[in-house]
């Protein structure tokens, strides 16, 4: 599962040149792991082509209008679940410190709870914390796929992989109240910059304008870190909290 989950983090990135060189290598990584009903890596089929065949800058400017400037498909999670309340702000030190706790480092201009860089810790740790970790956020991930299919766009087919390696099914009343929020047309600009009028949640002063910056290096910057010294025992962090609340959203 961890070559999936990898080619699955690398398809939700910014899409780039080398994004789009290593199809072959990520249809061959798919193919050699297996592990997707043969539905589902047919899904990823329209994708795949699409990456490989399109314009690098028509790609671009197409992942920035769902992902970056359209609220209800941010691939942020805790967006979907804390919204813009205090808990987002711990959920965030939770999950921080879950990676650092396997001994993974993020640069400073990362969000923990980016769905690429989390795809890519996923595929780090063992199969079964992962698919526990998968099962969390299934309703998030069956919220953002509903929408991106509304829109008819390949990207669903990312989210319905993710969803089919996790063991538990998206809870109903979840993902129903995930939907009642607002779902901003992307080329609705006027509309999108209101639903942004707050700033996201974010650690350092220039937190949020590295990660603009450096968006298409969240997952790819995921490396191991430094681990307790031996005979030290790491202290076990929270657990970042994933389910949904009405009353938690601002």
């Amino acid at each position: 599962m961890r070559q999936t989950l990898k080619v699955l983090a690398a398809l939700l990135s910014y899409p780039t040149a080398e994004l789009q060189s290593a199809v072959p290598e990520m249809r061959a990584a798919l193919d050699a792991e297996a592990r997707l009903p043969q539905q589902s890596r047919h899904r990823l089929h329209r994708l795949l082509e699409e990456i490989a065949s399109g314009d690098i800058y028509d790609l671009q400017e197409r992942y920035v209008l769902l992902f970056d400037r359209t609220r209800s498909l941010s691939l942020h999670l805790f967006e979907h679940v804390h919204g813009e309340s205090r808990d987002r702000g711990q959920a965030m030190v939770d999950l921080k410190a879950l990676y650092e706790q396997h001994g993974l480092l993020m640069s400073s201009g990362e969000l923990p709870d980016h769905l690429p860089l989390f795809l890519e810790f996923l595929s780090q740790i063992p199969e079964g914390q992962a698919c526990a970790l998968l099962d969390e956020v299934s309703h998030v991930l069956e919220a953002i796929r509903l929408r991106l299919t509304k829109r008819k766009v390949a990207y669903s087919s990312v989210l319905s992989c993710a969803q089919a390696l996790a063991r538990a099914k998206p809870q109903a009343d979840v993902v129903a109240a995930l939907m009642g929020e607002p779902d901003e047309d992307p080329n609705d600009l006027a509309a999108i910059d209101a639903a942004w009028e707050d700033e996201e949640v974010i650690f350092g002063p220039a937190a949020a304008a590295a990660a603009q910056c450096d968006k298409d290096g969240l997952a790819a910057k995921l490396r191991a870190g430094r681990r307790p010294a031996p005979g030290m025992p790491a202290s076990e962090p929270k657990r970042p909290t994933f389910t949904y609340s009405q009353s938690t959203r601002a």
